[in-house]
Formats: structure tokens, C-alpha cells, sequence
């Protein structure tokens, strides 16, 4: 049985509309979602989600609402205006599956139960193709009722799910997971860039290195998959929101007095990249930018 009848859904990008798709598919649940890409609500139309108006519609709508947005900027835009704050209702849920400020997040959730409401923070974690096999990994910051109530819907796009603690818990675990994958990319970029000056093929390197202490996710995953064949589409996990998450860690590090130079590090090359013109590529492209990259 589903825990809401009714799931509102904001945001659908490259990985919300997958998301959104399967809620529609799996979950019992009548799922009213709200995007500004007509293209994108159309698509969703055809798979039987109702199509809200306004963020406003969405609220006065759903029982638990799912935000899938690029950044805390995106977020704020909804949370406030004629949004989620003014429009909540007592007993409502938002769940938020972006990656955001952690100090936002906690404001949120504050101003949302001084009204009845609750937040919870969800951000989702693998790939494009895993919101769209609906084999996600989300890690939750949510109290354990709400985490019970919440946790069925999540499984319709997640295989992993785990309630981590209270809200902001997730989203620490997600930033510092998003830092060190960061790092992990630059350094296999470096990597190969020395491999091919030394006349060693990037390929054999990256799979040398698979069956060794250095294998990862990261490596045949970013590694193999993008690096070695300088593969970086648009539409994938940009370099923008890369240094956009970056930033979430360094503000973390900042507020507990701690200095984390290696992501101060990646904060740079990331930098540079987008002044190279890499915005809007999938991140593993800072390896173009070193030589490591195939120059597609």
C-alpha cells in the first residue's frame, strides 16, 4: 500500500524525470509533477502523472512532495514566494533528493515544523542510468516514523536506503562522498596524463590498476568509462555542479575550523575547467584540461 495517495514531484531534469517516472510506475500513488521544461511534463503526461501549474498546485495537491533540483538556489526558489513555506499544510512531508547547504537544509526543516510539517533531506547518489533502472543509493537524514512513512516511495527508484540520522545527516554524508569522489577523479586524470607522456596506454593503465589496491567506483566508473574515452556529455553530472557541491564541503570544513587543502585543490582545477569553457561537461572532463583526456 502506498504511504501517500497523492506524490507531488518539482523538478525534472536528468535525473527527476527518471525518478518522477518510476514513482508513476511502482508506487500506487496518484503523482502530480511540476517542471518548467514543457517538453519534460509531456513526456511525464504520457506515463499518467497528473501536470501541476505552479509549485503552489503541487503543495495543495500531494500528501509528501519529492524536490529534485540542481542546487540550494533552485530549492530556496521553491521553498519561498508563493512556494512550499507559505502554502504547507500540517501533516505534508518534503523530501528533497538534491545535494544542498547543510545550514539550509536545517532551516528548512525548522521553519516547515514550526507549521506542522516535516523535511526530510534524501539526496541520491550513482548514476543517469541507475535513476532510470530505479537502482539509485539514497541515504536519508529523516526521524525513524518519518523515515518509515517515506522509505516505500524512495524504494521505487532506490535499491539502497538508508535512514543515516537527522535531517542534515545526509546531506554531510553525500557532500563528503561527492569531495572525495572529486579528488579521486583528479587524481586518476593526473594519472593517466603522465601514463600517455610515458608511451603507456591510458586503457591498460586504468585496468592495471582495477585489479590492484588502487581500484574504485570512481576508476571504472569516471575512470574507464569517461577519462580513457573522453566522454563528457552535457546532461551528465556537469563540472558547474561539481565545484557546486565542492562548495558545500568547503563551507562544512570552514565552519568546523578545519582546512582541507586537497579539496581546495579540486576547487581550483574545477575552476578552471569551467573558464576553459567546461562548464556544462560531465565533470571528469578536468582531465582534457591536464592532457589526460582524449581531445573528442
Amino acid at each position: 500500500m502506498s504511504p501517500a495517495s497523492t506524490v507531488g514531484f518539482i523538478g525534472l531534469g536528468v535525473m527527476g524525470e527518471p525518478i518522477c517516472r518510476n514513482l508513476v510506475n511502482k508506487s500506487g500513488a496518484a503523482v502530480i509533477a511540476f517542471d518548467l521544461s514543457q517538453a519534460a511534463l509531456s513526456r511525464l503526461r504520457a506515463e499518467g502523472a497528473a501536470i501541476a501549474g505552479s509549485v503552489a498546485e503541487i503543495i495543495d495537491k500531494s500528501e509528501i512532495v519529492f524536490l529534485c533540483l540542481p542546487s540550494a538556489k533552485h530549492v530556496r526558489s521553491v521553498f519561498e514566494g508563493d512556494g512550499i513555506l507559505k502554502n504547507i499544510r500540517t501533516g505534508q512531508v518534503v523530501v528533497d533528493l538534491g545535494t544542498s547547504s547543510v545550514k539550509l537544509t536545517r532551516d528548512f526543516a525548522r521553519q516547515l515544523q514550526a507549521k506542522g510539517a516535516r523535511w526530510a533531506d534524501a539526496p541520491i547518489a550513482r548514476t543517469r542510468q541507475a535513476a532510470q533502472d530505479g537502482t539509485l543509493s539514497v541515504m536519508v537524514g529523516a526521524t525513524p516514523e518519518l523515515f518509515a512513512r517515506i522509505e516505500p516511495l524512495i524504494r521505487c527508484f532506490g535499491t539502497d536506503v538508508t535512514n543515516c540520522g537527522g535531517v542534515g545527516a545526509r546531506q554531510v554524508t553525500k557532500i563528503l562522498n561527492n569531495m572525495v569522489l572529486f579528488e579521486t577523479v583528479n587524481a586518476l586524470a593526473e594519472a593517466v596524463a603522465v601514463a600517455k607522456r610515458n608511451g603507456v596506454d591510458p586503457a591498460l593503465l586504468l585496468d592495471t590498476l582495477s585489479k590492484g589496491s588502487a581500484d574504485s567506483f570512481a576508476l571504472r566508473n569516471h575512470g574507464i568509462k569517461a577519462i580513457v574515452t573522453g566522454n563528457f556529455p552535457e546532461r551528465a553530472f556537469s563540472t558547474e555542479y561539481a565545484l557546486k557541491d565542492l562548495s558545500y564541503a568547503l563551507e562544512l570544513a570552514d565552519d568546523a575550523g578545519i582546512k582541507i587543502r586537497g579539496a581546495e585543490l579540486i576547487g581550483k582545477v574545477l575552476q578552471e575547467a569551467i573558464d576553459a569553457g567546461s562548464a556544462d561537461a560531465y565533470f571528469p572532463v578536468i582531465a582534457k584540461h591536464i592532457g589526460g583526456g582524449s581531445k573528442s
